[in-house]
């Protein structure tokens, strides 16, 4: 059929591509440097790539070319890329920082207790489902804090029904400050429940006792 079509003079063209992004349908591409109409029924001669070249390089002419196929270009079309989904966090409560935890909590009656360093959540990538999952979490940094934990530790042990403790650490020196408060805390609280320290390395795998 003979219809309005766009002529791209590959002798103006200079391959900057403007006209390519300016096509709603992807009938233009840029081929070895230059922009070419790659696909006559994608091309709907309303000319939106005209204004968008700086050399003047396309023009219209009337000519002999297949009739626009608007199915077709639907179809061509690339839809953006879904987002991969959130992971389901598995944070039972908040606060979470030790400074900030109350002692005495609803969320601590029955709880499996973590007490984890800052850095072990960012470490190690299976950190919600290996440790937080099911368990009431706490964290801190003994070296940023600069203090003993071991005396509030105390108290919510002794305060509140604890079924388990878990300790999570890396494999740093500073992080054995977190693991003595928490051993120091089990002491002194008097009760006895089943407790276990995992130590993360700086590559975050978990490193064997």
């Amino acid at each position: 059929m003979i219809r309005k079509i766009i002529h791209i003079d590959e002798e103006k063209c200079d391959g900057c591509g403007l006209c390519a992004k300016a096509c709603h349908e992807g009938a233009i591409e840029v081929v070895n440097g230059k922009a070419k109409l790659m696909r006559e029924d994608y091309c709907d001669g309303l000319g939106d790539c005209l204004p968008a070249c700086p050399q003047n390089a396309i023009s219209f002419e009337e000519r002999e070319a297949a009739a626009y196929d608007r199915q077709a270009v639907l179809m061509n079309k690339k839809l953006p890329a879904m987002p991969e989904p959130c992971s389901k966090s598995e944070l039972m409560q908040w606060p979470v920082q030790i400074k900030l935890v109350p002692v005495k909590a609803p969320y601590f009656d029955g709880a499996r207790l973590l007490v984890a360093a800052d850095c072990t959540a960012f470490a190690h990538g299976n950190f919600h489902k290996k440790f937080l999952k099911n368990h009431i979490c706490i964290v801190g940094c003994p070296k940023l804090d600069s203090i003993d934990y071991s005396e509030k530790l105390t108290e919510i042990i002794r305060e509140n029904d604890i079924r388990s403790l878990d300790i999570v650490r890396m494999e740093v020196p500073c992080c054995g400050g977190l693991e003595y408060a928490a051993k120091e805390a089990l002491k002194r609280s008097g009760k006895f429940i089943p407790w276990q320290v995992y130590t993360v390395s700086t590559r975050g795998d978990l490193l064997e006792d």
